[in-house]
């Protein structure tokens, strides 16, 4: 017995394989911008460079920019590991721009209750590119569907899944439910959450780079990659409001900074509120009328100051302002606008914040000079000292403000008797006494 024992005990243990890891990311109801392929980018990196089974995107997105969405589908064609879009949670969806990337996966599943597609184009402009058998086709509009048509169909047919409906939900902006979009392999798995998706995963042949790759994620430990905070700055930059809001902070420190003396706290953050308020405007699709129209609101208010309008300039300034904001960052692929709900209270209440500070600033030219000979000549100051003859005048010091003065006259000058200062020459000031009563 013993010996048997020994035996089985110098018998060399197997190796234990070590659990898989899947990496994870969520894109939680925001649009697709420059900042969002940063994230998938780092986030692919990552889990390449840690030898991760694959990595699964959660999306949640109403759309966004053209070239932040193809540059995330080439990311994924090109992908060293396979990609998973989820769709989820359940309410979620991917429309517009979301509608390709979901494609583009090497695995698409959704949640119950998502839904996916409305790819339908929006040109710069805002309206929708027109259909192409509309009476009257516009060019443009029609090269931008027939593009948009054409590249959807292509990802569908490299995944293998339905490249008839992914041409329809472009043309004709057709939506789906999840188990619908299943039925009709627009997308690969429905799956109620992440850990029943790595259950459905598990043992699923996908292609990679022209090989057949089996996925292994029983089991797997999930790491979920967090933005770090340079990444949710720009995620906000990226944001209309937030973007439009900065402009108009900007505006408002360099405009208290011009109106009083020096330079202080207010004008460096409005520059640095405006350097980020374009830096925003540089990654949206901006409309350059309404930027005009910005710009002429904010030069009214400006001009209302210097110029009699009786408020007509106030007027246009918060008009112009108002359509300004509602027209600077135009909506392609679901892309959000500025909200009018922004837009309106600060546009009047920097109508309010110009007429106050320009207010202040004309109050303040329109009193009296509080320095120079202005604030000395017809002042009455007390003789400290009596005069005393000096050639053909009287001499002695005068208090003022404060200050000893050299004063002169013309008459004696008792201590302690008031004079009136009639002009300053150098530093004398010549006073004239004043008769007591």
């Amino acid at each position: 017995m013993w010996p048997l024992l020994l035996w089985l005990m110098l018998l060399p243990m197997p190796a234990q394989t070590p659990a898989p890891v899947v990496y994870r990311l969520a894109l939680e109801d925001e649009p697709i911008t420059p900042a969002t392929f940063r994230f998938i980018r780092r986030g692919l990196r990552e889990a390449t460079e840690n030898g991760a089974v694959c990595l699964v995107v959660e999306m949640d997105t109403p759309g966004g920019l053209v070239e932040a969405t193809r540059d995330i589908v080439q990311l994924f064609l090109r992908s060293p590991i396979p990609i998973v879009v989820y769709v989820t949670p359940p309410g979620a969806r991917a429309a517009s721009a979301g509608v390709f990337i979901t494609l583009a996966a090497h695995v698409a599943a959704m949640a119950p209750g998502t839904h996916i597609g409305a790819a339908h184009p929006v040109q710069l402009g805002g309206g929708p590119a027109a259909p192409p058998d509309t009476a009257r086709v516009d060019p443009m509009s029609e090269k931008i569907l027939n593009d948009a048509v054409a590249w959807a169909r292509a990802l569908a047919q490299y995944r293998g899944r339905n490249a008839d409906w992914a041409a329809r939900a472009v043309s004709e902006s057709q939506t789906l439910t999840a188990r619908e979009a299943v039925a009709q392999n627009v997308v690969d798995l429905l799956a109620p959450s992440l850990d029943s998706l790595l259950v459905l995963l598990d043992g699923r042949n996908v292609a990679l780079d022209g090989q057949s790759v089996t996925l292994q994620t029983a089991g797997a430990t999930v790491h979920t990659i967090e933005r770090w905070w340079g990444e949710r700055i720009l995620a906000a930059l990226s944001n209309p409001n937030i973007a439009f809001l900065l402009l108009m902070l900007g505006f408002y420190g360099l405009l208290f900074e011009l109106y009083t003396p020096g330079w202080g706290i207010p004008g460096t953050l409005g520059a640095i509120f405006l350097m980020l308020g374009f830096y925003g405007l540089s990654i949206l699709p901006v409309n350059y009328v309404g930027l005009a129209l910005l710009v002429l609101g904010l030069g009214m208010l400006v001009a209302e100051a210097f110029v009699p309008s009786f408020g007509l300039l106030t007027v246009g300034g918060v008009v112009c302002l108002i359509l300004g904001g509602l027209m600077l960052v135009e909506s392609p692929m679901g892309f959000p606008k500025v909200s009018a709900a922004l837009v309106v209270p600060v546009a009047l209440a920097t109508a309010l914040i110009a007429l106050f500070l320009l207010g202040n600033a004309l109050r303040i030219q329109r009193r009296p000079a509080r320095v120079g000979d202005e604030t000395l000549i017809g002042q009455q100051a007390v003789a400290r000292e009596d005069f005393v003859p000096e050639g053909d005048h009287f001499q002695g010091y005068v208090f003022i403000h404060g200050e000893w003065w050299r004063a002169c006259s013309t008459a004696p000058v008792r201590a302690g008797q008031p004079v009136r200062i009639e002009r300053r020459e150098g530093l004398c000031l010549w006073v004239s006494p004043i008769a007591s009563t």
